[in-house]
């Protein structure tokens, strides 16, 4: 059985700290991802900055388990977006919450 899992990452400390730019070529969200690959999970990432701010409904609606990095950007965060992701775990999403999210 394949778990849909989508990373979700702010994506701000790769754009302001070059040293985390350095830690994470492929971002956080790409260490995530290598983090917990298996042939069991298909793997999907998403930033702030993507369109729908990384998580359309398409998205969303198609996802086992939500990864959710977030820590220097929750004010950019739109309040339709908690909401679409509230309603999506109250329907049995999984939700993970990392670091400060």
């Amino acid at each position: 059985m394949t778990i849909k899992v989508t990373i979700w990452n702010e994506g701000r400390h790769e754009q302001v700290h070059k040293e985390v730019q350095d830690i994470y070529p492929d971002r956080i969200d790409g260490a995530i991802a290598t983090g917990i690959a298996h042939p069991d999970f298909e793997v999907r990432r998403g930033t702030l900055d993507d369109p729908d701010e990384g998580l359309p409904d398409s998205v969303l609606n198609d996802t086992d388990v939500l990864l959710w990095w977030g820590h220097m950007a929750h004010e950019e965060v739109s309040d339709g977006l908690i909401d679409r992701v509230q309603q999506r775990v109250l329907k049995g999403m999984g939700l993970l919450v990392l670091h400060s999210g």
